[in-house]
């Protein structure tokens, strides 16, 4: 049987473009051509590299079968923002041809370069309320601390992630703490650092939280509202300081280029390095699917890599880290 032999020979299996029709029916474990038959009988890795309409993409169905798949080990190659071949334009482009080939040799590796390490990571935003109804926040969607964890996993990392309530979803494998204020974060991350042999802060943390904090809902009134904020703990300093034998390494997300801001929170609060991304340019930083970093060393070098995915740039980050530690 073909499918069969197809299957055995392979070193991994590799779909691309994945329509929304071939996701939906492998999340679904149907079996009726070659293709879903070879996928079937495969025990190898499978790389799956989405192409469709932005529509089609963003349809709760193909979103859970995309869930579904990646919980059961799948790698997922994901589309990026751009024409597509109806006409329409969004996220469903496949994405680049030297992407998939990375994910793929990745994944044929199977890489052990972290392997019996121990990576803790923060991601995500973190919620300051205001009473039991309204929050501050950020607009942090969680997508490069959930693409550093997903690089990590790939190295053979022992990965957990203190996420706060972000929208970008992890892989299986990866041990996610979920929170919610700064202070959950701090407490949480400082008990899951124990024995890290590297931490990352990519979270956005609210500097401050609401010391007036009302309980039930504030009403509304012709007043004007007056909010006390207090600050909150520094988590990726005080990960630093107690973790001495660990790397750590912080992100700071500014409205410029200018590195010494940088440079000026590394020295301060003890990293090994920091990764700053200029979020005032467009296609980097909160709440989209590439970014640019500018990693910073405690040497005072600097390294920067191009505007890329963030899976790419996630993959770039540890390639830079791994050779300086």
């Amino acid at each position: 049987m073909a499918h069969i032999d197809w299957a055995r020979a392979a070193d991994v299996v590799v779909v691309a473009p994945a329509t929304a029709n071939t996701l939906n029916r492998l999340a679904a474990g149907v079996g009726d051509d070659m293709l879903t038959t070879l996928c079937l009988a495969s025990t190898r890795p499978l790389v799956l590299a989405p192409a469709m309409n932005p529509q089609m993409y963003l349809h709760e169905a193909t979103q859970t079968s995309l869930a579904l798949l990646e919980e059961r080990g799948a790698v997922i190659v994901e589309p990026l923002e751009g024409d597509v071949a109806c006409g329409e334009s969004g996220q469903g482009k496949l994405a680049s041809i030297p992407e998939i080939i990375a994910a793929v040799l990745e994944t044929v590796s199977a890489s052990t370069v972290l392997k019996g390490k121990k990576v803790v990571i923060t991601s995500g935003p973190t919620r300051e309320p205001i009473d039991d109804v309204r929050y501050i926040t950020n607009r942090s969607s969680g997508k490069m601390g959930s693409a550093l964890a997903r690089a990590a996993l790939r190295l053979g990392a022992d990965v957990t992630v203190v996420a706060g309530p972000q929208t970008a979803r992890f892989p299986s494998g990866v041990t996610v703490l979920r929170v919610e204020t700064a202070q959950d974060m701090h407490d949480s991350a400082l008990t899951a650092a124990k024995g890290a042999d590297y931490i990352v802060g990519a979270a956005a943390v609210a500097d401050y939280h609401v010391a007036n904090r009302t309980s039930g809902k504030l009403r509304r009134t012709a007043e004007n509202l007056e909010l006390v904020l207090s600050p909150n703990p520094d988590i990726i300093a005080a990960l630093s300081a107690a973790n001495p034998g660990a790397t750590v390494i912080g992100f700071a997300a500014e409205p410029t280029s200018d590195l010494s801001i940088a440079q000026a929170k590394l020295k301060r609060k003890g990293l090994f390095a920091i990764a700053a991304n200029d979020v005032s340019q467009a296609g980097q930083g909160f709440d989209t699917d590439t970014n640019k970093l500018d990693l910073v060393f405690a040497d005072g070098r600097s390294v920067s890599s191009e505007v890329m995915s963030k899976n790419q740039c996630a993959r770039w980050f540890w390639d830079q880290i791994l050779k300086e530690s």
